[in-house]
């Protein structure tokens, strides 16, 4: 399926997207963390959660079970929140 990677986790995929597959959010992360290693951990916090500045789309709906199912065909819009002064 068609992954969406925003430009602050671009320094481990080396592109704005991949293909990656999983048949839930949670095993998809960890396809990526497989090929791109390091990029879980910017992600998902110690209890296996989104952390609170990130967030994530299926199809255009927010998401926030990491559990949630996925299809082949899916396409998924990972977003990072910016933050500072």
């Amino acid at each position: 399926m068609k992954v969406l990677i925003p430009s602050a986790l671009q320094s481990y995929t080396g592109a704005a997207q991949v293909e990656a597959a999983g048949d839930s959010l949670f095993e998809l992360i960890g396809a990526l963390d497989a090929r791109f290693p390091g990029i879980r951990f910017r992600m998902v916090d110690e209890q296996d959660r989104l952390r609170r500045h990130m967030r994530c789309f299926v199809n255009g709906a927010q998401v926030h079970d990491l559990g949630r199912p996925l299809a082949a065909d899916d396409e998924v819009a990972i977003i990072q929140a910016l933050s500072g002064g």
